[in-house]
């Protein structure tokens, strides 16, 4: 570079590197949007030079993209539905004059499944049975919301009365939650001890 002035140099580089494809960006400062752009018009490229060098394979390729994007907007449309579809409004609770009936009908769905050797699940009807019951005679409000164990604090029982239901409850966490075996002999200890429970009723 003997001969070229400095000044004439700098000026010369300062035009080369002002060309388009000598700017510099630092890939930290590169916005999503931009990565976006980069890649759609390098996938437009790459079919671009599929469909001239694979016809057959670039139609196949193109079927699954359009499949996808199908298969993405039926997504999509399901999501929106389901999050504008309105919520059923809840029914209005009311008194149920069938409450006796219900307990019955529980009684016997759970002597049923007894019979049939299913023990743990006669145990929830029975409970429920017992529940109705006391219900009946305005010991306490059955809620779908309620835990067994709320039933323990809410129930207007005497001191006795109190006691049995948390024991039934414990019996019955056991069975349900506690993986305890249950057979004939211990339903119907726990027909038993329900009867004991609902006797203790304090009607409110």
């Amino acid at each position: 570079m003997h001969g070229v002035l400095p000044d004439s140099l700098r000026r010369a580089l300062e035009e080369v590197f002002a060309r388009p494809e000598y700017r510099w960006v630092d890939g930290g400062g590169v916005s999503l949007g931009d990565w976006a752009i980069n890649k759609w018009y390098r996938l437009q490229d790459w079919l671009d030079h599929l469909a001239v060098q694979s016809p057959g394979v670039f139609k196949l390729v193109l079927a699954g993209l359009i499949a996808l994007l199908v298969a993405l907007l039926v997504h999509v449309g399901y999501i929106v539905v389901q999050v504008l579809r309105p919520s059923p409004s809840p029914a209005p609770e009311g008194p149920r004059p069938e409450g006796v009936a219900d307990a019955r009908a529980r009684r016997a769905r759970a002597e049923q499944l007894a019979a049939a050797g299913r023990y743990v699940e006669a145990l929830g009807h029975r409970f429920l049975a017992t529940l109705l019951e006391l219900e009946q005679v305005r010991a306490l409000t059955v809620h779908p919301a309620k835990t067994p164990a709320e039933y323990v604090g809410e129930a207007r029982l005497d001191p006795a009365g109190r006691a049995s239901l948390q024991a039934l409850v414990r019996r019955l966490y056991r069975h349900l939650f506690g993986a305890e075996p249950c057979d004939e002999r211990a339903y119907r200890e726990f027909g038993a001890a329900a009867e004991d429970v609902v006797r203790h009723a304090a009607p409110g």
